[in-house]
C-alpha cells in the first residue's frame, strides 16, 4: 500500500509540499484546509499534473480531517504568515491554538504517524504539537534546521561563487533570531569555510542567515518564504518514508542531550521510518555551547509563555 501524507494547511508552503510529493511520487497527498473548496481545487489541479510526471500519486483536498485517516506523515503548515517587521515569535498565541488542533486531530486519526511542524514560531509549536498529539517524542519534529541551512548554503555559495550542491552547513539552536550557524562544521567540498573566509565575511553570512526570512517577508509584502520551506520539509519526508536514516538538522526533543532537557530545539539528528532516531551529539566549543543554549532560553521562555 502506498504511504500517505496528509498537509494540513494548503496556503503557499501546504501547496508547495504537496507538489514536490506528487510530481517525485513519493507518496499519496492529502491536502486539508478551512477554507472551502480552496483544498478540493489545488488537488485536483495537482493530480490533474501527475500524468504529465508520470507520477502515481493521488492527490486529495479536503475541509474534513476525517481523510488523513492511516497517515504516515502529517506535516502541520496552517497558521497565520509573519509580515514585514514582524518576529516568528510575534506569532506565538496567533498559532498556537491552530496547531494543537490540528495535532490533536490528526494523530488521533493516525496514531502511528510522524509529525512534521513547519508553522512559527516553530519550535514552540512543535512542542505544541506533541503535547497536543500525546504521540511519542521521537515521532515529532520541527523544520527549521533543514531550512536555517540551506540559506547558510545558499549566502556562501554565492559569496564564493561555487555550486551550492557542494557546500554543507550546520546550523543549530531554535527557528529564530538566537538560531545557530556553526562555520567551523560548515565546509565546501570538505574545506572549512574558516579557511576561505575571514571573520567578518562569515558574521556578514550568519548575520543574513539569521534574517533570511525577514528579508523575504520585507520584499514579499505580503505574505512570506514559501519555496525553500516546503523543499526543506520534502527532504524529512523523503528521509522518513525511504527510512534514508539521513543526518539532517531539525527541531527535536532533547532529554539531556546538549545539556538541554525538556524542549525541541535544532540539533544533526538521524532521521528514518522511526521518525527521529537519534541526536547527533557534536564536541562543541565552549562559545558554541554558550550560543546554543542562549538559543534553547528563547525557545524556554516561548513554552513557558505557553503554558501560562
Amino acid at each position: 500500500m502506498r504511504k500517505k501524507v496528509s498537509i494540513i494547511g494548503a496556503g503557499n508552503v501546504g501547496a508547495t509540499l504537496g507538489l514536490l510529493i506528487a510530481q517525485s511520487g513519493l507518496a499519496d497527498v492529502v491536502l486539508f484546509d478551512v477554507v472551502e473548496g480552496m483544498p478540493k481545487g489545488k488537488a485536483l489541479d495537482l493530480l490533474e499534473a501527475c500524468p504529465l510526471w508520470g507520477s502515481p500519486s493521488k492527490v486529495v483536498g479536503t475541509n474534513d480531517y476525517t481523510d488523513t485517516e492511516g497517515s504516515e506523515i502529517i506535516v502541520i503548515t496552517a497558521g497565520f504568515p509573519r509580515k514585514p517587521g514582524m518576529s516568528r515569535d510575534d506569532l506565538l498565541f496567533a498559532n498556537s491554538d491552530v496547531v494543537k488542533e490540528a495535532a490533536k486531530r490528526t494523530s488521533a486519526l493516525s496514531p502511528q504517524a510522524k509529525i512534521i511542524v513547519i508553522t512559527n514560531p516553530m519550535d514552540a509549536m512543535t512542542y505544541a504539537a506533541w503535547r497536543a498529539s500525546g504521540l511519542p517524542q521521537n515521532r515529532v519534529m520541527g523544520m527549521g534546521g533543514v531550512l536555517d541551512s540551506s540559506r547558510f548554503r545558499t549566502f556562501i555559495s554565492l559569496e564564493l561563487g561555487v555550486s551550492p550542491k557542494d557546500v554543507e552547513a550546520l546550523v543549530l539552536g531554535g527557528h529564530g533570531d538566537d538560531m545557530v550557524p556553526l562555520p567551523r562544521f560548515t565546509t565546501v567540498k570538505g574545506v572549512p569555510i574558516t579557511e576561505l573566509l575571514d571573520r567578518e565575511k562569515i558574521e556578514a553570512l550568519i548575520e543574513r542567515t539569521k534574517t533570511g526570512g525577514a528579508e523575504i517577508v520585507s520584499l514579499l509584502k505580503q505574505g512570506s518564504a514559501y519555496y525553500a520551506p516546503a523543499s526543506s520539509a520534502f527532504e524529512m519526508v523523503r528521509a522518513i518514508v525511504l527510512d534514508e536514516k539521513r543526518p539532517l538538522p531539525c527541531s527535536a526533543y532533547l532529554n539531556g542531550q546538549y545539556g538541554i532537557k525538556g524542549i525541541f530545539v535544532g540539533v544533526p539528528a538521524v532521521l528514518g521510518s522511526d521518525g527521529v532516531e537519534r541526536v547527533l551529539e557534536l564536541r562543541l566549543s565552549p562559545e558554541e555551547m554558550e550560543l546554543l543554549n542562549k538559543s534553547a532560553r528563547s525557545v524556554q521562555v516561548l513554552i513557558e509563555k505557553l503554558n501560562t
